[in-house]
């Protein structure tokens, strides 16, 4: 087991599965065919993005770097949390992006949404975690790579 502590930006507790991308998760192209086909969960369309593509991220512990894309990401992310089809967690290696914080913060305001968002988790959490492990989060951010 591997421990890191990160900023809290909307807390909570979780245990499940980590799918992990190594580079700048775009939105847009992940989660908007989801979103217009009303799908019963996220499978990742962003074929540029081979850590994720085609992976169920619905109820999933998003471990990245950081949001990239057009500045339609943070109502993206609102949209798929008012589906209730969100990953259950964004944890980030850096700091988070203005988009990404913009989609939280709509979410938790606006959808009441329980999308638990750590940053700054560093470099060494990305290198350590792996698509599949378990990942246990506490309430003051403590990330445990099971």
């Amino acid at each position: 087991m591997k421990e890191f502590k990160g900023r809290v930006l909307n807390g909570g507790y979780f245990k499940g599965e980590a799918i992990v991308s190594h580079q700048g998760v775009n939105t847009l192209a992940t989660f908007q065919s989801s979103a217009l086909k009303n799908a019963k969960q996220v499978i990742a369309a962003d074929q540029n993005n081979p850590d994720i593509f085609e992976k169920n991220l619905t109820g999933k512990a998003l471990c990245l770097p950081q949001t990239i894309g057009s500045t339609t990401g943070g109502m993206v992310l609102q949209v798929i949390c008012s589906m209730g089809i969100n990953p259950a967690c964004m944890l980030f290696s850096e700091h988070i992006d203005s988009l990404a914080g913009a989609g939280v913060i709509l979410s938790v305001v606006w959808e009441n949404s329980k999308l638990i968002a750590i940053d700054c988790l560093g470099q060494e959490f990305l290198d350590t975690v792996k698509t599949g492990d378990t990942i246990e989060i506490t309430e003051d951010g403590t990330v445990k790579v099971l």
